[in-house]
């Protein structure tokens, strides 16, 4: 039986960061990951793109581009978009687990191979600490640095997503949209980052994605959010009432 989750990358023509995405992602953890990538706009690989995949000693022969729509049938444990602009154009998919918007430049239009082999540098970090995160058996403990804590939460949407995360104990990506009248790829990006950093950790029940305070946070990290709680009432106040008054909002037995 195949146990490996499934993963797609999705970037608008599917001709270099999403291919490259794909390739690094079958290297790093291809025994834990079954990896695919598409276009919302297909064109075909760049030969930019090949080149940067050959030269990290990686597998292009079979790289090839291809539409969302021929993977939309399909079920995805995480579908990651690589722009904003994917991120807006992504056709419907019909199950997916939890959807990741990560955003890397184009760099296509430069047309340079110092440009495609920078962004295959940047696209290798983030899917390090991808599946450094989320690989199956993570009984190593976490260490949580003051330095990567405070930066995850030094901007004001991602910290208040936390504080309402904590306030509710578990939301879903359309509640935090509803509550902080944000667009869900925004929503979904700050999510991302605070699960780079071990924060929040999600779960999927039916045709919802919850995510709740990762179980592994340490107690000086949850002292510090709860006085910023205390500290925010002005900021929160009015986004709690949003939710309350939230409609059709999912409810927790529609889940089970």
């Amino acid at each position: 039986m195949n146990n490996r989750r499934r993963v797609l990358f999705v970037c608008t023509a599917n001709s270099a960061r999403s291919l490259m995405a794909e390739a690094l992602l079958k290297d790093l953890a291809g025994d834990q990951f079954e990896v695919a990538s598409a276009g919302t706009a297909p064109s075909k690989p760049h030969p930019l793109a090949l080149q940067c995949i050959d030269e990290a000693g990686l597998d292009s022969t079979t790289t090839h581009s291809k539409s969302v729509s021929s993977v939309s049938d399909e079920h995805w444990d995480y579908v990651i978009t690589l722009c904003d602009k994917a991120a807006r154009e992504c056709h419907p998919i019909a199950s997916v687990g939890q959807v990741i918007a990560w955003d890397f430049p184009d760099p296509v239009p430069q047309n340079r191979h110092a440009t495609f082999a920078l962004v295959m540098k940047e696209l290798k970090d983030r899917i390090s600490l991808f599946v450094l995160v989320h690989q199956k058996a993570a009984h190593r403990p976490i260490h949580y640095s003051p330095a990567g804590v405070f930066k995850a939460l030094g901007d004001e949407n991602r910290l208040a997503a936390m504080l309402l995360i904590q306030q509710q104990e578990e939301l879903c990506v359309c509640e935090l949209t509803e509550a902080m009248e944000v667009s869900q790829p925004r929503i979904s990006r700050y999510l991302a980052q605070l699960r780079d950093y071990a924060l929040v950790q999600d779960e999927r029940r039916g045709q919802w994605v919850y995510y709740q305070l990762h179980p592994a946070i340490p107690d000086w990290v949850r002292t510090s959010l709860t006085a910023a709680y205390e500290e925010s009432a002005a900021l929160l106040a009015p986004m709690a009432k949003r939710l309350t008054e939230m409609p059709n909002r999912p409810t927790r037995t529609d889940c089970v």
